[in-house]
């Protein structure tokens, strides 16, 4: 995994279930560091560093890119 890098760090799973659809549709190379064992011990989450976001280093600009746009509340239509 010397070719991934990390980008964020989450503290359950629930915080990035949107990016990982995100992240398929676009064929972008990732993995979450340490989300089993925070899916089965929640409360181990900040005793391991939270769940960290590795991404292939080709792919890290296109994913910080998507991560800025959901982190701009501009973006969000109401229908």
């Amino acid at each position: 995994m010397k070719n991934f890098e990390t980008i964020a760090i989450f503290q359950y799973p629930a915080e990035y279930a949107v990016l990982k659809l995100l992240f398929d549709q676009e064929e972008i190379r990732y993995f979450f560091q340490n989300e089993t064992m925070i899916s089965v011990f929640p409360f181990y989450s900040n005793a391991i560093g939270g769940i960290r976001l590795q991404v292939h280093v080709e792919d890290r600009e296109l994913a910080e890119k998507i991560i800025n746009d959901l982190n701009n509340p501009s973006n969000l239509k109401i229908v």
